[in-house]
């Protein structure tokens, strides 16, 4: 499987890429007012809303830095109900590229974060998987993902 390697503080993740849309610069972002102090903000992607999650935030870690190779991640997020819509992770530290070995991944034997997924290791240490389904809380998911039939 070949996943997009990040970094959450000092740690490493992967996104497979399986659920990956597009890698962006980091760009300015519109404010969301009384959201979780995860939610980044909102970017306009070709005149489409797409709300940003700051995944250092969503993990307890100070704000993503704004470096070089911190980047936007567009996702394709899919909601309970089904519906897939557009969601940005800010992640830091992207590192490029990785072929993970689906046979190497193990549980972490450790209950954490609900989107901390399968562990592998190589060369380099330990790689956690990022794990979309699980990545919003229910509350968070009706707050970024209104459903349009419902207004």
């Amino acid at each position: 499987m070949k996943a997009l390697l990040f970094h959450i503080g000092r740690d490493r993740y992967g996104l497979p890429l399986a659920g990956i849309a597009r890698v962006l610069p980091l760009l300015e972002l519109k404010q969301l007012p009384l959201t979780p102090d995860y939610v980044a903000g909102l970017m306009d992607l070709h005149g489409m809303p797409v709300p940003v999650i700051d995944l250092s935030r969503l993990a307890g870690l100070p704000a993503a830095a704004a470096q070089f190779d911190t980047r936007i991640v567009i996702v394709d997020y899919r909601a309970a109900g089904g519906a897939t819509h557009a969601l940005g992770l800010m992640a830091s530290q992207v590192r490029g590229i990785a072929d993970i070995d689906p046979q190497q991944l193990e549980d972490s034997g450790v209950a954490t974060a609900p989107f901390l997924g399968q562990v592998a290791s190589d060369a380099d240490g330990i790689v956690q998987l990022v794990e979309l389904a699980h990545l919003l809380p229910p509350d968070v998911r009706a707050l970024l993902f209104q459903d349009a039939s419902a207004q």
